[in-house]
């Protein structure tokens, strides 16, 4: 018996452990995003994304079996992680201007971060050739953008800390005043995006301009 169970066991140890498939499909995402940002759509191959990934093709086309689905689940994926850290952030502060600006720069630091604008581009350059493609952008990272600010905004609204007529159009307003300049500038004028300290600074005055605005009972001593 003694034998036996010492020859499963050396059976047990030398099976290499099998991934949970979610865990792949994270890593193929990560690995997605690098290429897609690198490479542009229309290069970036399946069979690379694999062999990037430390997978099979069979086993990425098994997860994700198309590069339009591929895009799509990496934006999407991309975008959920988004929501949970601006949720997050949100719990951490009572204050409201200090939380709107948690808010602010967990928005700034997805909208202005490198990859998402060489995607962006990427958006751009294959929007009339693939129009799925900008419509996949739009709805998973624009709109859930937006929707993820609103949401927040409905909370302190709730909260009776701050008045507005149009929650959707509040977000959108507000998150237009923080990113559209310095994405544009990145995205057409091919400038370099602005510094941490910078985005900071611009997070701290539209957070002060906004709540100027709306904030019941206005800011103490402004």
């Amino acid at each position: 018996m003694a034998k036996v169970k010492i020859a499963q066991d050396r059976r047990c140890r030398g099976r290499p452990q099998v991934r949970p498939d979610e865990e792949t499909r994270q890593i193929i995402y990560e690995t997605a995003r690098h290429e897609f940002a690198a490479s542009g759509y229309a290069a970036t191959g399946m069979e690379t994304v694999a062999r990037r990934a430390g997978v099979s093709t069979k086993t990425l086309y098994r997860l994700i079996p198309t590069k339009a689905a591929l895009f799509e689940g990496m934006v999407s994926d991309r975008l959920d992680r988004f929501v949970s850290e601006v949720n997050l952030r949100v719990a951490d502060h009572t204050d409201i201007e200090e939380a709107l600006c948690a808010a602010l720069m967990a928005c700034a630091e997805l909208t202005l971060d490198e990859e998402v604008i060489a995607l962006q581009r990427i958006v751009l350059q294959e929007a009339g050739k693939r129009s799925d493609i900008a419509g996949t952008f739009y709805k998973k990272a624009i709109q859930r953008t937006v929707a993820a600010l609103a949401d927040w905004l409905r909370l302190q609204q709730k909260r009776e800390l701050v008045a507005l007529d149009d929650v959707n159009e509040a977000a959108g307003m507000l998150l237009g005043m923080l990113t559209s300049a310095p994405r544009r500038a990145a995205i057409f004028g091919d400038l370099p995006l602005p510094s941490r300290s910078t985005i900071e600074a611009r997070v701290r005055t539209c957070a002060a301009l906004f709540l100027r605005g709306c904030q019941v009972g206005g800011i103490p001593g402004r």
